[in-house]
């Protein structure tokens, strides 16, 4: 979901980076020193994994696994994602730095959604429950975010609208394959380590 730099508007850019400022802000506030391991892990997976692009047709896809950190970590998924996506930018010209703001909103903002509406789930002692709140949070935020980003393209120019929607489109798979992946990790982790979803 990494929009290109010469792509969006002055005004998206700005409203995008103002937005993942306060989001960033609110997360730095929140994360304590014993959250530092898990934010940077969550981190590093979220950073290898949107590595890996598979193109499709003018555009290209790849896991984004940002319901999983929002499930996990809340507001402080904003500086999470947006430290990967600011190394992604500068190692590997994913992204950019100008774009660095609407792309760190697009992908955290669902995730934060997420973690406010499904993360009841992961409390449930039933393994099922946590699948389902898992599955949930990691479709619905693909799914959220690739829709942000399609808006912020139509904001910038209407005639991205054909973009826009095979954009959008092609990541309905996606939300699947994504909700199955956090399902299972998340149980796995109610398996193994329990206390990470208190």
């Amino acid at each position: 979901m990494h929009i290109s730099e010469g792509v969006l508007s002055g005004p998206v850019l700005l409203g995008g980076a103002l937005l993942s400022g306060g989001g960033i802000a609110l997360g730095l506030r929140e994360i304590k020193m014993e959250d530092l391991p898990k934010v940077a892990i969550l981190s590093s997976g979220f950073f290898v994994a949107s590595l890996i692009h598979i193109p499709v047709g003018p555009t290209s896809t790849h896991l984004v696994l940002n319901g999983l950190m929002g499930l996990l970590l809340g507001f402080k998924a904003f500086p999470a994602i947006f430290v990967a996506l600011l190394l992604q930018g500068l190692l590997f010209q994913f992204g950019g730095l100008t774009t660095l703001g609407v792309n760190t909103f697009n992908m955290a903002t669902p995730a934060v959604v997420s973690y406010f509406l499904f993360r009841t789930l992961l409390k449930k002692e039933k393994k099922a429950s946590v699948f389902v709140g898992g599955a949930l949070g990691g479709g619905f935020s693909v799914l959220m975010g690739a829709l942000l980003t399609s808006f912020a393209l139509l904001w910038t120019e209407k005639s991205f609208r054909a973009v826009a929607i095979t954009f959008f489109l092609m990541h309905l798979p996606l939300a699947l394959l994504e909700a199955l992946i956090t399902g299972f990790i998340l149980t796995y982790l109610k398996k193994v380590k329990p206390e990470v979803l208190k």
